[in-house]
C-alpha cells in the first residue's frame, strides 16, 4: 500500500531535523521511493519552510543549537574555510566557482587570503577550524618544492576534510593521499604547442614565472613536448618577468628577457605564463619593432586578462571556475560520510583546459 503523501513529507522532516542535513538520494533509500519523488517532496516543503533545498541535499530549518546532538557547535556549524593567496586572480575565479556550490547546499564561505610569505597558511587555517569550519578547500601558495614540502606534515594531520584545488602533492608524499582537483596543464601546453606547430612555427620561446605549482608544472610540460615533437626545431625557455629568478638556481639564457631571446633562437613565436607577463611581453616586443602576430606570435597561459590586450591574445584558459565547482562539491560529499553514506576513495581529479584563438597568432611569414 503506497504511503501517504502528509506522511511521507514527516518522515522526510524527522530525518532531516535528526541529522541538519541529509542527501537525497539516501532519503530515497531509506524511504523507498524514487529520486524524483523526494526530490518534489522536498521542492514542495522548502516552499512551505519547512526544509532548505540544496546541491543534491536538504537541510533543518530549526536553528544549529536545536538540532539533536549538536551541542555547542553554534551558528558556525555549516561554515567552511576557504584559503587563497592574496592578489591571486586566477584563484579568485577558482574561488567563484566554488562559492555558488557551498551556498546552494546551505553553507556560509568563510574566506581566508594567504600573504605573500611561506608558511602564512597554517595560522589561517587553524583559526578557521578553532572558529568551526567543518572542512576546507585550499590553495597553498607553495612557492617552491621546499615550501610546498614543509606544509605535508600539518596538512596531512587535519582533522577534517579538505580538498586542494590546482596543487598536485608530490606522488608517495604524506599528502598523495589527499583530495585534489587540478587542471591539466600538461594538456594545457600541447594546445598552445600544436596551435602553432599547426600554423607553420618551428622555433619557439616559452616563458612561465618561478613561483607557484603551476608555473613548475608548464615548464616541465613544455620542455618534454617541445623536446619530443618531430616538428619543433628549436625551443628554448626563459622566466617571463623581468628580473625574476636572478638569484636563484637559473642559467643565464633562463633568465633573458622574452625579446631577445626570440632574436637570437630566431623564433616566431612564444608561449607566456601568465596573462599580465604576457601583455607586457606584446608591449615591448613592439617598442623594439616586433610586430605581434606579423613577426611573432603570442599565446598567453591563464586568460584572465588575455583579451584585453590592444591585440587581444590567443590563449589557453585552464577551467577556473569548474576547478572550484568540482572541489566543492567533492567537500561536500565528504562532509556528507558522515551521515551514512560510507567513506569513498580519494579523489585526484584533472580537470582539461581550452584555447581561444584571438588576433596574437597567425602564419609565420616566410622570407
Amino acid at each position: 500500500m503506497r504511503e501517504p503523501v502528509d506522511r511521507r513529507h514527516q518522515r522526510i522532516i524527522a530525518a532531516v531535523e535528526s541529522r541538519g542535513t541529509a542527501r537525497v538520494q539516501d532519503l530515497a533509500a531509506e524511504l523507498q521511493v524514487s529520486v524524483v519523488t523526494i526530490r518534489r517532496d522536498v521542492e514542495e516543503l522548502a516552499r512551505e519552510g519547512r526544509v532548505r533545498r540544496g546541491h543534491g541535499v536538504v537541510h533543518s530549518t530549526l536553528p544549529t543549537q536545536e538540532l539533536p546532538g549538536s551541542g555547542t557547535a553554534g551558528p558556525d556549524g555549516d561554515m567552511v574555510a576557504v584559503v587563497v593567496p592574496e592578489r591571486h586572480s586566477y584563484l579568485y575565479e577558482t574561488l567563484h566557482g566554488a562559492r555558488t556550490v557551498l551556498e546552494e547546499a546551505g553553507l556560509r564561505i568563510a574566506l581566508r587570503i594567504a600573504p605573500q610569505v611561506a608558511g602564512a597558511e597554517r595560522p589561517l587555517v587553524e583559526r578557521a577550524l578553532a572558529d568551526g569550519a567543518r572542512g576546507l578547500l585550499l590553495a597553498p601558495r607553495w612557492r617552491s618544492p621546499a615550501v610546498e614540502e614543509a606544509d605535508y606534515g600539518w596538512l596531512a594531520a587535519l582533522r577534517v576534510p579538505a580538498v586542494l584545488m590546482e596543487r598536485r602533492p608530490r606522488r608517495g608524499s604524506a599528502l598523495h593521499a589527499l583530495d585534489s582537483v587540478c587542471s591539466d596543464h600538461w594538456y594545457g601546453a600541447h594546445l598552445a604547442v600544436e596551435h602553432l606547430v599547426g600554423l607553420g612555427h618551428r622555433r619557439i620561446v616559452f616563458a612561465t614565472r618561478d613561483d607557484s605549482p603551476t608555473a613548475r608544472s608548464l615548464r616541465a610540460s613544455f620542455a618534454q613536448i617541445a623536446a619530443e615533437h618531430p616538428l619543433v626545431e628549436e625551443w628554448a625557455w626563459t622566466l617571463s618577468s623581468p628580473g625574476a629568478g636572478k638569484d636563484g638556481p637559473y642559467a643565464a639564457h633562463e633568465t633573458a628577457d622574452v625579446p631577445t631571446l626570440l632574436h637570437e633562437l630566431g623564433a616566431t613565436a612564444t608561449v607566456l605564463h601568465s596573462d599580465v607577463d604576457a601583455l607586457m611581453v606584446v608591449q615591448r616586443l613592439a617598442e623594439s619593432g616586433v610586430r605581434v602576430p606579423e613577426d611573432c606570435s603570442v599565446v598567453a597561459y591563464d586568460d584572465v586578462l588575455a583579451r584585453l590586450g590592444t591585440i587581444p591574445l590567443t590563449a589557453v584558459a585552464p577551467p577556473k571556475a569548474e576547478v572550484g565547482r568540482v572541489a566543492a562539491e567533492l567537500l561536500l560529499h565528504r562532509l556528507q560520510d558522515g551521515h551514512g553514506s560510507g567513506p569513498r576513495a580519494v579523489r585526484r581529479t584533472e580537470l582539461l583546459p581550452s584555447l581561444t584563438v584571438r588576433g596574437s597568432t597567425r602564419n609565420p611569414v616566410v622570407p
